[in-house]
């Protein structure tokens, strides 16, 4: 499975987000700025989030965007199912699939795929909003170590 641009832009504007979780909301302006997205990119993809209950955006002078739920509350599979769609290795095992495969019955492979997409939803469905927080939070902390005296 490949991860488009527009779902890892995405991805990256909601751990900003998720990061001034109880806050004040984030203009796509300054996410755009501190990731070099483009800007009206990001803000198409934002409305497909909020479009989806994931974010809802504030208006006004002081507006933007904040989380709808809370950072635990939304997984990378939420975001990618939004985003990219369905998330099948292969044709054959997609839920929307309405060709079946000549040689289905007797594909061997056809149970790995199975079995790929069943591991990549678990995985995905498993990691939240707050846990790639805490994951940058983490590397930013080890990249600028404190000096001591």
């Amino acid at each position: 499975m490949k991860i488009s641009a527009k779902s890892e832009y995405g991805i990256i504007a909601l751990i900003d987000v998720a990061n001034h979780f109880g806050s004040e909301p984030v203009q796509v302006r300054e996410i755009a700025g501190r990731y070099n997205i483009p800007e009206r990119f990001l803000e198409q993809i934002m409305t497909s989030l909020k479009k989806a209950g994931l974010v809802k955006s504030v208006r006004g002078a002081h507006g933007g965007y904040q989380l709808e739920k809370r950072p635990w509350e939304i997984s990378l599979g939420d975001v990618l199912r939004v985003l990219e769609g369905e998330m099948a290795p292969m044709y054959c095992v997609s839920d929307g699939s309405k060709d079946q495969c000549s040689k289905e019955r007797l594909c061997a492979l056809r149970d790995v795929w199975e079995e790929i997409k069943g591991c990549m939803q678990k995985t995905l469905s498993s990691i939240t909003l707050k846990d790639m927080c805490d994951k940058k939070m983490e590397r930013e902390r080890i990249a600028s170590p404190m000096y001591y005296i």
